[in-house]
């Protein structure tokens, strides 16, 4: 089944509160790394839920448009939190990408350029001579939960880092730790629910 209504508001008060938290330390990098995962690429995937999308009336087509802008949009917010952290790590003389969190950041912000690349053939369809839009569809929707997931887990990471836990309390950090452990898990449901049930209707 899909997600209900109540754990998409759920979700949503959720993520606000968590980007309202992050804006008050101050740092480019997790400001732009959480503008990206925890609010661009989430709604461009919630836009597809019958429940918590604001423009479920409209066509999917235009969903698609709004999706991959906002999609485009996660990956400048990446790729800005990224080259934050860079430049503050060469301003202190610092090695860069020594940790698992800073590693898994890099491979997570090459896989969403890479994702906002593929979906151009779901747009411009005639540019996928050979492949069906529908087999197209359903391979974006898996390596975008991929995507998802890498960067769920980076966020998960830098909140375990030395400089986070040093910058706010235990039960903060809890608190902290929930928000993007949910919002996987709600995208997770809502991915495999809707492919699911496209299964079945064709089986």
């Amino acid at each position: 089944m899909f997600m209900s209504q109540s754990l998409c508001e759920t979700h949503t008060i959720c993520s606000l509160g968590f980007r309202c938290f992050v804006l008050g330390l101050f740092s480019w990098h997790p400001f732009f790394m959480t503008l990206a995962f925890s609010l661009f690429m989430t709604e461009a995937i919630l836009l597809f839920s019958p429940h918590g999308s604001p423009i479920k009336r409209f066509p999917h087509k235009t969903k698609g448009r709004v999706h991959w802008i906002l999609q485009c949009l996660c990956f400048t917010c990446a790729v800005l939190g990224l080259a934050a952290i860079s430049y503050n790590k060469h301003l202190n003389g610092k090695p860069h990408f020594t940790s698992w969190h800073g590693l898994l950041g890099l491979l997570t912000v090459c896989v969403v350029g890479l994702q906002s690349l593929a979906a151009v053939p779901l747009i411009y369809h005639s540019l996928a001579k050979g492949w069906s839009l529908a087999k197209l569809k359903r391979y974006h929707a898996a390596s975008g939960l991929v995507t998802y997931l890498l960067g769920s887990v980076s966020l998960l990471l830098g909140l375990c880092s030395a400089w986070f836990t040093a910058a706010v309390m235990e039960y903060a950090w809890y608190l902290s730790v929930l928000c993007p452990a949910l919002s996987a898990l709600i995208i997770m449901n809502q991915v495999t629910s809707a492919y699911m049930a496209k299964k079945r209707l064709q089986s």
